[in-house]
């Protein structure tokens, strides 16, 4: 099944209602937000790396008070062990039978502040819960309920006290973007409410999580034409071939950009994927998925510049790819 053409008008006149929700308290953000849905309507996470003081936490906060649902917050620090994440299974004295007591991740939308504070033991204790949405302790397997995204945060100028983040924990977040500071009339409007530390407290939840997993099913049914597969599979050939990289994008990192780009384009309204989708998403899909050669790190070598110059060598496809006529849809 092919989303209509009034699907994908229903698509876009949701997410563009979410998004002005959390714009409300993220002001001038709309792209980044727009980001962050996206992931969370593609099953996915998000790495929000940036300097303190951007929003961060604010847009994790404004977001779980626009759903309609559970979430909950883990400050990462150097002491915290995976059974503080996942949770414990306890004996019971009077039932005689051992209890699991779920940790914080057992959430809808769960912000894991400062993640690359924890060490690399407690980060590995979410790549099983972040991949497959389950966490198995003492040998049961416990489900998480949809949707259930994490919104990761990290701050990449104080780097006393952390740990890198390992690539296998990158590459389970869809998107890395950051924030960045608000533009001018933006920072006029905040510093007028500064008297108001929260501006999430405000919001209120616009969305049930059963309409956000319906948006999600919804979304997988977006068309993709083979010309449009077959140039996200052309470019991240191309980022496996550059010189500077030692590891570029995996198929995992090609069927993310898919998934991704589906959503993509249902937030604008079609049905079908174009091209421009799929190169607005690129920078904040696979950049965090390369690894670069030590020595062209050394040199100057950046993953963003791997990035813009794969894109500028592979030609993107010329013929608009739309749904199929059955599906509702015209080319025009």
């Amino acid at each position: 099944m092919t989303m209509t053409t009034e699907q994908a008008e229903w698509f876009a006149g949701t997410f563009e209602k979410i998004s002005d929700n959390v714009g409300q308290a993220i002001l001038g953000k709309e792209n980044v937000i727009a980001l962050v849905l996206t992931s969370m309507l593609t099953d996915g996470h998000v790495l929000l790396e940036d300097a303190p003081g951007t929003g961060k936490t604010m847009l994790a906060r404004s977001l779980a008070a626009t759903v309609k649902g559970t979430h909950s917050r883990i400050q990462f620090t150097p002491d915290l062990l995976p059974s503080d994440v996942t949770g414990v299974t306890i004996y019971d004295q009077k039932t005689q039978e051992f209890e699991f007591h779920k940790g914080p991740i057992f959430a809808n939308i769960v912000l894991a502040d400062e993640i690359n504070r924890a060490s690399p033991k407690t980060q590995s204790a979410l790549l099983e819960v972040m991949e497959e949405g389950r966490v198995t302790v003492d040998g049961i397997t416990h489900a998480n309920e949809r949707p259930f995204m994490v919104i990761a945060t990290q701050n990449p100028i104080e780097q006393a006290g952390t740990y890198k983040l390992p690539e296998a924990q990158l590459d389970r977040f869809l998107i890395k973007t950051s924030i960045g500071y608000p533009d001018r009339s933006s920072t006029v409007e905040l510093l007028s409410g500064a008297a108001t530390k929260d501006r999430s407290g405000a919001l209120s939840p616009i969305i049930t999580t059963q309409a956000v997993r319906d948006m999600i099913d919804l979304g997988t049914t977006v068309h993709v034409d083979g010309a449009v597969l077959d140039y996200i599979a052309e470019l991240a050939e191309k980022t496996r071939e550059a010189d500077e990289t030692r590891l570029g994008v995996s198929v995992r990192g090609a069927m993310a950009m898919v998934r991704a780009a589906k959503v993509w384009a249902a937030s604008q309204g079609r049905n079908y994927v174009l091209p421009d989708d799929v190169k607005d998403l690129v920078p904040h899909v696979w950049t965090h998925r390369l690894v670069l050669d030590p020595e062209a790190e050394f040199a100057g070598a950046t993953a963003p510049a791997v990035i813009t110059r794969v894109l500028a060598q592979v030609p993107a496809p010329q013929q608009r790819s739309a749904a199929p006529a059955s599906a509702g849809t015209t080319e025009s």
